[in-house]
Order: structure tokens, then C-alpha cells, then sequence
């Protein structure tokens, strides 16, 4: 493939993650391995491209994912023959990605819910929507397609319910209040969302639990869904979430990552029309350090 650069003064690997679906880290990669040309000639990936130069890039084919089913322990809150509820332990990452293609839900899922919706594929069947690895709580999961065409639209919509349980830094002043800034991938750090312009708009509702000093214990409300949407909205009004090793100060509650945790997901059922709510209490070591900074 092929691109014309027409802004001078950026370096190679940037321009490539701004111009293509390469990541900064996968551009470098790339440039190293020699799968990237620049007017016919290898160079560097701090290389300052300038305006006119013809790009090529050759890229291997992506690793073919295999993976299966694996007796992993699995806490199954409610199932029938159309949805499941499960309480993602933290620490677990929801499906496989290229070397990471064990130790998943998903592998736990297909040991556990034999049958489960095709949509998204091989590589994330059943999967409705996701949480991160370090995140802890309820996911809904879709046995068939039927089921997740609904599911899938409702969250479009607005209308599932999807609370959570934060340990934030800092004293919030206000009881309760609402954060609507878009967010799309930071122009500073690929690996990283922030809060754009040129990002989707996305709406989280706080509400105050309990004040600790430092710390505030806040029950979160998603009215969109979009990537690391708390932990960057936290961030942004200067109350990152506790742990976050990407969003936070080094300086935090000690854990196994951000004391987030989705404890309450309420849907309608896409057969009965039922309306299904679901709750969890956080993870030991979040209910450990409440009561540590409660003392």
C-alpha cells in the first residue's frame, strides 16, 4: 500500500499512526523491520516526512488467532437460553488478542455457555460490550444472534443500565453532577483516549457515595460507552480514578490497578421483554482499602 504525505515536520511513526490504523508502536515496529519505504529508501522512524513523499508499506499478515475453551473459574450471575450475566474477576482480559490468546472471559465462556451469538466472530463471541482488564464486574453476554442484535441496539440507545463504584483521588466539592466531554485517542500518547474535539461525545454521571479526605468513594453512571470513558473523565476534572497506572498520579492506593468496578447492569430482556437488573459487590481488595480509608 501506499500514501503522499502533505504536511511536513512530523516524524515518520507519527505520521503513519495519524495517516493509517497502525499504532505508533506497530509503525516503529515496522520501520525497523524494513516493511516501510520512504521514496523508495529505508529510514528511520524520526525521520521528519515532508510533504510529497511517497510512503509504501508492506505488512506481514496478521497472526491467526487459536484459541480454546479452558476450565477457568467463572462467576456465572444469571443465564437462560438467550443472555448470560457474568462478574469479571480484575485482572482478566475480556477476549484474546494476538499473544494473548489464553487466561481470557472468552476462554472461560467457551468452556462454561456452549452456545453464544457469532456477531463479533471468532474472536469475541458472545461479547456484547467490554470492560478493561484491570476493571472488575458485570458484563452482559449474548447466546445468540438474535439476542445480541438487542442487546447491541439498546446500549446504542441509551436505555441499558450500566452503574459503577470508583475510589477517585481528591475531595469532590459537588454531591452529584454530570461530565459531558468527548473523547477519542490522545494526539500526545496513541496507547492513551483523552478528551478531543475531535472525539465522540461521551456522558458520565457522578454521584458521591462517601468523602474520605484524600480519597471519595463516587457511583458512576455510563450514558455512553466510549473507550477508558471514567477513568479519562475522572482524569479531566482532576479526580483520576485511585490505581490507574495510565491515568493517575504514581502516587496512589496500593491494588492490582484502578478501583473501578461495574457493579450494577440492568437490561431488557430481548425475549420476555423483561427488565433484568443485576448487582455485585466490588472485589475483596476494593472492600478492604474502603475500610482502611474509612479507619
Amino acid at each position: 500500500m501506499e500514501l503522499i504525505i502533505k504536511e511536513s515536520g512530523i516524524r515518520l511513526d507519527k505520521a503513519l499512526a495519524d495517516l493509517t490504523e497502525l499504532s505508533r508502536s506497530q509503525a516503529n515496529e515496522a520501520i525497523k523491520n524494513g516493511n516501510i519505504l520512504v521514496n523508495g529508501k529505508a529510514v528511520k522512524a524520526k525521520y521528519s516526512v515532508k510533504e510529497g513523499d511517497l510512503v509504501t508499506y508492506d505488512l506481514p499478515e496478521p497472526e491467526v488467532l487459536e484459541y480454546e475453551a479452558e476450565d477457568i473459574p467463572l462467576d456465572i450471575v444469571y443465564e437462560d437460553d438467550d443472555v448470560a450475566v457474568v462478574n469479571k474477576p480484575q485482572g482478566m482480559v475480556v477476549h484474546p488478542s494476538v499473544g494473548h490468546t489464553s487466561g481470557t472471559l472468552v476462554n472461560a465462556l467457551m468452556y462454561h455457555i456452549h452456545d453464544l451469538s457469532s456477531i463479533n466472530g471468532v474472536v469475541r463471541p458472545g461479547i456484547v460490550h467490554r470492560i478493561d482488564k484491570d476493571t472488575s464486574g458485570l458484563l452482559m453476554i449474548a447466546k445468540n444472534d438474535r439476542s445480541h442484535q438487542a442487546l447491541a441496539e439498546e446500549l446504542k440507545d441509551k436505555k441499558s443500565l450500566r452503574k459503577y463504584l470508583a475510589i477517585v483521588h481528591g475531595n469532590i466539592s459537588n454531591d452529584r453532577g454530570v461530565i459531558e466531554a468527548p473523547i477519542g485517542r490522545s494526539e500526545k500518547d496513541r496507547k492513551k483516549q483523552a478528551v478531543t474535539a475531535k472525539g465522540k461525545p461521551a456522558v458520565t454521571h457522578f454521584k458521591v457515595l462517601e468523602r474520605f479526605g484524600n480519597y471519595t468513594l463516587v457511583e458512576l453512571t455510563l450514558e455512553t460507552g466510549r473507550t477508558h470513558q471514567i477513568r479519562v473523565h475522572m482524569a479531566y476534572i482532576g479526580h483520576p480514578v485511585a490505581g490507574d497506572p495510565l491515568y493517575g498520579p504514581r502516587k496512589t492506593l496500593k491494588g492490582n490497578g484502578q478501583f473501578l468496578h461495574a457493579q450494577t447492569l440492568g437490561f431488557t430482556h430481548p425475549t420476555t421483554g423483561e427488565s433484568l437488573r443485576f448487582s455485585v459487590e466490588p472485589p475483596a481488595i476494593f472492600q478492604e482499602t474502603l475500610e482502611n480509608l474509612r479507619h
